[in-house]
């Protein structure tokens, strides 16, 4: 099915974010319909902080070899595009469209020294559009989930600039808009019967259930880096109970308890 067409289905679209072939591999073998990378997850494996820390050439050769193992729809997390102009970034978006990518995350913040900061809703508002103007002269094709970090950043009047940014979003070339951290059902209803995009929230503990928010309005669920947090936590323990025990006995209980 067109990666589009799977943010209008009765059900919400759940996406398996992964982080290397192994766990892309794993979300297709589970029956997944589509996969998103996770920018946090990702930075964490080659050994960065989150937010503009890897190159876009290691992430481009991630990409191919996702591409190359697995078959279904795949959308890039690419934090702010890994460029410091409008045509760098669209450059990026173009390689991504190239390779076979479905679509893409690109969020309305970015880490300057060292804190994520809200960029202008405008000057964002710009680069979905210059993004909107290019792809359509070159004849290539992304879903472009925008995200605001709203909520995510704790901002005074979180639901309000949400909807001022997700309305001047979707005029201005998204095709998505992703809220991260908003969980309140009221605040959930508010953001998809407003905005004029299929809206996506990520995994967070006080997330209502999938059927709740299917209820919402709800169109996209995303999981974040919380799945490689989870793996990564039990890794960590079960190095530390090899050294601790002088033995692989864990090793093996791991792999009987599968």
């Amino acid at each position: 099915m067109n990666f589009a067409l799977l943010h209008q289905q009765d059900e919400p679209l759940l996406i398996a974010n992964i982080w290397d072939v192994s766990s892309a591999r794993a979300a297709q073998a589970a029956g997944y319909k589509a996969i998103g990378t996770s920018s946090a997850a990702i930075a964490a494996m080659y050994g960065y902080h989150d937010g503009d820390g890897i190159t876009f050439a290691e992430l481009r050769h991630l990409i191919v070899r996702l591409q190359a193992c697995c078959s279904i729809p795949l959308t890039v997390d690419m934090e702010y595009g890994y460029g410091d102009s409008q045509q760098q970034i669209i450059e990026n978006l173009l390689v991504l469209a190239e390779l076979g990518v479905a679509g893409i995350n690109l969020e309305d913040s970015r880490v300057q020294q060292g804190k994520r900061v809200l960029q202008d809703s405008a000057e964002f508002a710009s680069l979905l559009n210059a993004i909107r103007q290019r792809f359509a002269d070159t004849q290539h094709s992304l879903f472009i989930n925008a995200r605001t970090d709203t909520f995510l950043l704790g901002e005074d009047k979180a639901l309000a600039e949400t909807l001022v940014r997700g309305r001047l979003y979707a005029k201005s070339g998204a095709d998505g808009l992703f809220v991260p951290c908003v969980t309140r059902p009221s605040d959930i209803s508010t953001i998809a019967a407003a905005v004029p995009l299929p809206l996506n929230v990520m995994c967070m503990p006080a997330l209502p259930t999938f059927a709740v928010l299917n209820s919402l309005g709800v169109k996209r669920i995303s999981m974040g880096d919380f799945p490689h947090q989870a793996l990564q936590n039990n890794v960590n323990k079960l190095f530390a109970d090899m050294v601790k025990a002088h033995s692989f006995d864990a090793v093996f209980a791991h792999a009987a308890a599968r």
